[in-house]
């Protein structure tokens, strides 16, 4: 199953982007043992209109235009459910044994989602109650990723 990470905005060099880039490359190595690829990170720019719904929409719009045909849609927001990493990665196992090809991981903009958006959404989920800066999430859910990859394997990194 092939794994898009969206972000609207993007990450500038630094301690942050190298954290991130770190997580992801580990999940782009062990990934492919278990039936997940790495198949692209998509960055784009937050929205310029002068309000926030026009900004919400057009980076919907954006996200939309990224997504490729039929994808799990999964977005990441403070008001969606929390799921544990264990719970997380059999998520993605089990859209990956039901034969799902694409899935996309989306991180909103500083204004949040678009409602649309998130009514078409397959799942919204948070990553805790405290609102993270759009950054830290990004080093986050790349975490999350490798992490599942090494629960789906079986391997030692994840421990209780």
């Amino acid at each position: 199953m092939r794994i898009t990470l969206f972000a609207v905005g993007r990450l500038k060099a630094g301690p942050e982007k190298e954290l991130a880039s770190r997580y992801l490359d580990r999940f782009a190595k062990a990934g492919p043992a278990v039936g997940l690829e790495l198949s692209r990170l998509a960055e784009i720019q937050e929205s310029r209109a002068g309000n926030a719904e026009t900004r919400k929409r057009e980076e919907a719009g954006a996200l939309e235009k990224t997504l490729p045909e039929g994808a799990i849609l999964i977005l990441l927001d403070e008001r969606g459910k929390a799921l544990d990493s264990e719970a997380f990665a059999d998520l993605i196992g089990r859209y990956r044994d039901n034969g799902k090809r694409d899935l996309m991981l989306a991180i909103g903009g500083a204004d949040g989602l678009d409602p649309e958006l998130r009514a078409r959404a397959d799942i919204v989920l948070n990553l805790g109650s405290m609102t993270w800066p759009h950054q830290l999430v990004r080093i986050l859910i790349a975490e999350q990723l490798y992490r599942a990859v090494t629960i789906l394997s079986g391997h030692p990194y994840h421990r209780i």
